[in-house]
């Protein structure tokens, strides 16, 4: 069936008067790739560009729900809008997800000044789903001037969330491996604030001098460059929220002083931009494909009768 017409004019209207069911409406747009898309984008670009994006990330079980809820509570009381896109696996099964973050954060179910979103990573790595971008462009867009992106639980190199926050926050907690594992860990270095929660149980002090040693060794001597502080949190209970918000304080204060935070959002855009023509690419081969020349340069290259760079310079050359 053809896609549902969109009047897209009154739809951003209404999500920028902060009404969910717009908003929701347009990341819904945004994840099935609807024909619409390129005009919402264009409407909602002229509203974008002043959201805090935070980005928390850190291993299955570290608490980045129970994290982002209290972290929530604390931009509340500030007076803050608040935008949560909460990213879950999606089965490589049965392709479903299970979208369970939002269970988490019923304190601000029933708030409207606070719009929780899951999304399913649909099998894309790094973390996130591939329409992340996009969505947080909506929320801005829609008023929120904080957006909270919690990633699905990631390992040891999942550090797409680095490339889409303004800031960044690891969560760890005790028990998850000792100093070597934390020497292993490629998702150290994307930090801008680690956050040590359930710090109520053993062995939370090590994990702290754990972390501080491994950022010590990474120290550069230029003066002005951010290091990261580690906080101790037991988010079930509430506790280290305000040393958490401090560290977001002070390093939104850097960003914006040192002229980090223009480069990051430069980057960004640059990156998306980079997808979405890529993705553009990606459907123009399928569509060589199913006219043949793709295979037909394929079945040329088992036969011997052309070497693989050669094929793909020929495709890319009618890609032009």
């Amino acid at each position: 069936m053809p896609p549902r017409p969109v009047d897209v004019p009154a739809l951003v209207s209404a999500a920028r008067e902060g009404k969910p069911r717009a908003v929701a409406r347009l990341i819904s747009l945004v994840e099935d790739a609807h024909p619409a898309l390129r005009e919402v984008m264009a409407a909602l670009a002229p509203h974008t560009g002043t959201a805090y994006v935070i980005g928390i990330t850190g291993s299955p079980g570290v608490g980045k729900s129970t994290s982002t809820n209290a972290l929530v509570a604390a931009f509340r009381a500030r007076g803050k809008r608040v935008g949560i896109l909460a990213v879950d696996p999606s089965s490589p099964f049965s392709g479903g997800a299970l979208l369970g973050d939002r269970v988490r954060m019923q304190d601000h179910a029933l708030d409207p000044e606070v719009y929780i979103r899951s999304m399913a990573s649909r099998g894309h790595l790094g973390g996130l789903s591939w329409t992340t971008p996009q969505a947080i462009r909506v929320l801005d867009a829609a008023g929120c001037e904080v957006v909270l992106v919690e990633t699905v639980g990631v390992g040891q190199s999942e550090v797409e969330i680095a490339g889409l926050a303004d800031t960044t926050i690891v969560l760890l907690a005790p028990g998850m491996g000792d100093g070597i594992q934390a020497a292993k860990a490629g998702i150290l270095e994307i930090g801008d604030v680690f956050v040590v929660n359930k710090a109520d149980r053993d062995g939370a002090d090590a994990t702290v001098r754990d972390l501080r040693h491994m950022i010590s060794l990474g120290d550069r001597t230029e003066p002005g460059l951010w290091r990261p502080p580690v906080v101790k949190t037991v988010a079930a209970r509430g506790e280290g929220v305000a040393d958490v918000m401090e560290a977001l304080d002070k390093h939104q204060g850097w960003l914006d002083s040192s002229g980090t935070l223009q480069q990051r959002r430069l980057k960004r855009a640059a990156d998306e931009i980079e997808a979405i023509a890529l993705a553009a690419l990606r459907a123009r081969m399928g569509d060589l494909r199913a006219g043949h020349g793709l295979d037909d340069h394929a079945a040329a290259v088992v036969a011997g009768q052309i070497d693989p760079y050669a094929a793909a310079d020929d495709i890319v050359a009618q890609l032009r």
